[in-house]
């Protein structure tokens, strides 16, 4: 229902700089239109020399730049990079996961304890170590405990992805947000982290994303559809 995002607070944790836009740029736009408050947590931007032959290294100032253009067009209402550090970029699997936690609990200028989110978005744990590494931290964040001790987030869900077909298990999605009247909003928000685009058929391409918001759309009856693995849902 559109009124479901009347007066929520979405909290999006993102590994890195694009990962807001394949997952939920929809939702976030959708969330926004109709009177939500967004806010983004990206794990780590730096630079990063691509596997392509050839190809540049891409600045943490060029990835700084694009998260910064993705969230101005989604037009969130707060945005936070945790790590700037190319030393720490697709490595949060080594960053100690007690200190991730805590970030998301309480540390990071957006964390739980400071938006009281109602719904928080996290990265499907893949393939991808950074992935896994916020997943867990921020499952772990979002633990059962009494509402008297802490903001306690009502909506837990994880995010689809291009990439989630090459993981041990399938993704299972179990809640929709049809997203039919923002895709283009979503391709827009993708097509921000210039320096990752990659012509189709590659897995990350925007005609990739655009197919997978069709099928998922598909699966409930609407033009484009983002999905998600609900962890708890609390109404």
């Amino acid at each position: 229902m559109k009124e479901f995002w009347t007066g929520q607070r979405l909290l999006v944790v993102a590994p890195h700089a694009d990962d807001e836009a394949y997952g939920c740029a929809g939702t976030i736009a959708k969330a926004k239109a109709m009177g939500g408050d967004v806010f983004v947590i990206v794990g780590s931007v730096g630079n990063l020399q691509h596997y392509n032959q050839g190809q540049p290294t891409v600045t943490g100032e060029t990835r700084t730049e694009e998260v910064r253009a993705s969230m101005e067009l989604l037009g969130v209402d707060g945005y936070e990079i945790l790590y700037t550090e190319t030393d720490r970029h697709l490595r949060l699997d080594a960053v100690p996961q007690r200190d991730l936690i805590r970030l998301l609990e309480r540390d990071a200028a957006y964390a739980i304890d400071k938006v009281r989110p109602t719904v928080i978005l996290l990265p499907a744990p893949s393939f991808n170590q950074d992935h896994r590494a916020l997943f867990q931290a921020g499952f772990a964040a979002c633990r059962p405990h009494a509402r008297r001790q802490k903001p306690f987030v009502n909506h837990v869900l994880s995010c689809d992805a291009v990439q989630l077909g090459w993981r041990e298990m399938p993704f299972r999605p179990d809640v929709y947000v049809d997203i039919s009247e923002y895709l283009d909003v979503k391709l827009q928000a993708l097509s921000c982290h210039r320096s990752q685009l990659r012509p189709d058929p590659d897995l990350g391409s925007l005609e990739n994303v655009e197919r997978l918001a069709r099928l998922r759309g598909a699966e409930i009856g609407v033009s484009a559809a983002e999905a998600f693995e609900c962890h708890r849902v609390v109404l």
